[in-house]
């Protein structure tokens, strides 16, 4: 799959600010395919992103929300899918080999639970990939710095605040943060690595905005783009695409991280 494929099959499916965000990461996940198998989407909503980023269908896609699974079946990017909770999730342990959560986890108050649900899950040695809002999130955000720049530091404050409420974020952390979170379930964080540039993130902040006639033509017709053409979408590939081609930046506003489950022998010393 070549990196042009990965954005536009985003862009003629996704808001902009969507499309860039969801590109990015999935070109983060191809230097670890093939994934070990069988592997479980944690929280898998409609199914778009295993669907683009991935190149065979998964093992199984759980979410709570039952109107996303249905909208998951029709892509036929799993091969089971259940509504369940990440931290009651139906399956024995050591079910599976990989489990993947791409932005969710941010969302889910009582994190701890899903990570040792997680862990039971995983096979000794098993791989967790999973991608989250970092602790410079709110920071790098178009108009908090804008605010900033002006010497509005409250109303900066103050739409940091209105943003993690309107995405329902309940933890932007660090990369200690998470090995502490991770350890504590038993996992061993072997990669973390930021991205999302502050321009990117200045797209992605706008674009909350300028995606307003994508939400409506969602409502109305059940799709985000109605003509899902390159000559329609162009100007909107044009600005996306250096943003999407940046190389990783110093610090970016996202976290994409990969633990292993610690295989500990009968008679090994606690990690």
């Amino acid at each position: 799959m070549s990196a042009e494929d990965l954005l536009w099959r985003h862009v003629r499916e996704l808001p902009a600010f969507r499309a860039l965000l969801r590109a990015v990461e999935a070109r983060l996940y191809q230097p670890l395919l093939p994934l070990a198998e069988p592997v479980l989407d944690l929280g898998c909503g409609d199914g778009h992103f295993a669907s683009v980023a991935l190149p065979t269908p998964l093992a199984v896609g759980i979410d709570p929300d039952i109107r996303a699974l249905r909208e998951a079946q029709g892509r036929h990017a799993y091969q089971v899918l259940a509504q369940a909770r990440g931290d009651r999730l139906p399956f024995p342990s050591e079910r599976f080999a990989t489990v993947i959560s791409n932005s969710v986890l941010e969302h889910i108050p009582d994190v701890q639970a899903v990570l040792a649900e997680v862990a039971r899950l995983l096979r000794p040695g098993g791989r967790f990939i999973f991608c989250v809002p970092g602790e410079r999130f709110t920071e790098l955000l178009f108009f908090p710095q804008l605010f900033r720049r002006l010497g509005l530091e409250g109303l900066a404050r103050a739409y940091e605040r209105y943003f993690n409420r309107i995405s329902r974020h309940h933890h932007c952390h660090g990369p200690e943060a998470w090995r502490e979170r991770l350890s504590q379930a038993g996992l061993h964080l072997t990669e973390c690595v930021g991205y999302f540039s502050r321009r990117a993130h200045h797209a992605l902040d706008l674009g909350h905005y300028l995606g307003v006639p994508s939400l409506m033509t969602k409502k109305l017709f059940g799709r985000w783009i109605l003509v899902p053409t390159r000559l329609n979408l162009f100007l909107t590939e044009r600005w996306l695409r250096p943003l999407y081609e940046e190389p990783l930046p110093d610090e970016g506003a996202y976290l994409f991280l990969v633990a292993e489950k610690v295989d500990r022998q009968v008679g090994d010393p606690a990690l």
